[in-house]
């Protein structure tokens, strides 16, 4: 079986090869550090090296804090940040500069994942969430590196799947790997699939551990004076691809009954904003961008945040957050920040990223779940016109926040034998 495995994944990678190449046309950062992506790179020197995998942006500021608490503990050893996309990479070498040697993970290939264990050699491999790497992790087994899943959890839907691939590394799986688990559910499932029980342990959901900035407040005040401090504001955060349409038709249906709304509307993308720019002159939406710098009138309608890294502090002015991603199926995106901020949310019916985070603000009441533009903008209208249920609703999620926070102090004690 693991010899038909790595054929699929040969006759599989010109494929995802050629198609990262054809998005540089038009991101060329997926171009940049490309050959990282077949496990070259430069060698590290000194120590052997702690090594933390974090997929995208999203796991790349949950991966902060644990990052950190390393970074302090083991000062001494050269620590290494791997993702998949190049977003991912741009933000964490903005939250961690040179401190953290920055690097795509190769692709699952024996030769690819060769080469990156001789340039980086790691002593400890630390995986967020659960990509399965059945290459990766059989190399892992085979140096005797102690390999970590944090923050792991499976779905009830995927343990069968999770099943077929794990044939592939189950010695691997049974004796050097081990799971700090989201949950008591997450650990038995990996238990049922081989896992060693006495290296599944329950840690928890690292995502709850993040900070905010200290200053976070006084920030969203003033950008909250720039938008305009007594029109209605909110934030439609990391949207994608047939999901502004939908906003903007519900925005227009804001406006209806709250004739000075003002949205903040915040592209997943960067190589989009200039479509979602184009967007709003077709439909003839007065705006401003970012980027331009132009003040926000009371003509303004929407505000196109088209810049990097100001997502939070938006969150942070507005009245209610929408958390896109979530009305088209990609999966939703991050709960928590709008959450820990004390803010009223909705978002769409498609949160399978985080399908645990979301059902459990969903049950606790911080968040109202909408499952198109009509029903999107009828919550909205009707949270812009009840201040008492906003901070309701944003009480509940900040402790919903702060009563699941600690996974990285319990994941500690498990990393610290593996590393000494």
């Amino acid at each position: 079986m693991r010899l038909l495995y790595i054929a699929i994944a040969y006759l599989l990678a010109p494929i995802v090869a050629g198609t990262m190449l054809i998005r540089g046309v038009r991101d060329r950062s997926y171009w940049r550090n490309f050959t990282q992506r077949f496990g070259f790179g430069e060698q590290l020197e000194g120590e052997r090296s702690i090594w933390v995998h974090a997929v995208s942006v999203g796991e790349v500021q949950a991966a902060a804090p644990l990052v950190e608490s390393l970074l302090h503990s083991y000062s001494r050893l050269p620590l290494v940040l791997t993702t998949v996309t190049p977003t991912g990479a741009d933000r964490a070498r903005a939250l961690f500069g040179e401190r953290v040697t920055v690097r795509y993970i190769p692709y699952d290939l024996p030769g690819s994942v060769a080469r990156f264990f001789e340039r980086i050699r790691p002593q400890l491999v630390i995986i967020l969430e659960t990509e399965l790497w059945p290459n990766l992790y059989h190399a892992c087994g085979r140096r005797r590196i102690p390999l970590v899943l944090a923050s792991a959890r499976i779905s009830p839907k995927s343990v069968g799947r999770y099943r077929l691939l794990t044939g592939l590394f189950r010695e691997t799986l049974s004796h050097g790997i081990s799971i700090a688990a989201q949950s008591e559910a997450d650990a038995a499932r990996f238990r049922s699939i081989g896992a060693n029980p006495a290296r599944t342990h329950v840690v928890g959901n690292i995502k709850f551990d993040f900070a905010l900035p200290a200053d976070i407040a006084s920030t969203g005040r003033a950008l909250r004076v720039l938008l305009g401090e007594r029109r209605p504001v909110w934030v439609a955060g990391s949207t994608h691809a047939g999901e502004e349409e939908q906003i903007l038709a519900a925005h227009r249906e804001v406006r209806s009954a709250h004739p000075q709304a003002l949205l903040v509307l915040v592209p997943r993308h960067p190589p989009r904003f200039a479509d979602v720019a184009s967007l709003l002159h077709r439909e003839d939406v007065p705006f401003v961008s970012r980027s331009s710098g132009a003040p926000v009138t009371t003509a303004t309608q929407v505000f196109l945040l088209d810049t990097l890294g100001e997502l939070l502090p938006f969150y942070a002015a507005c009245d209610v957050a929408f958390v896109a991603g979530s009305l088209v199926p990609i999966g939703g995106h991050n709960l928590l920040e709008p959450a820990a901020l004390g803010k009223a949310m909705l978002t769409g019916p498609y949160n399978f990223n985080s399908e645990d985070i979301a059902r459990l603000l969903l049950q606790r009441g911080a968040v109202l779940q909408v499952a198109d533009a009509a029903s999107l903008a009828a919550n909205m209208a009707r949270l812009l016109h009840a201040p008492d249920e906003r901070q309701r609703m944003g009480s509940i999620g900040r402790s919903v926040v702060d009563e699941n926070r600690g996974a990285v102090a319990r994941l500690l004690p498990l990393l610290e034998p593996l590393i000494e």
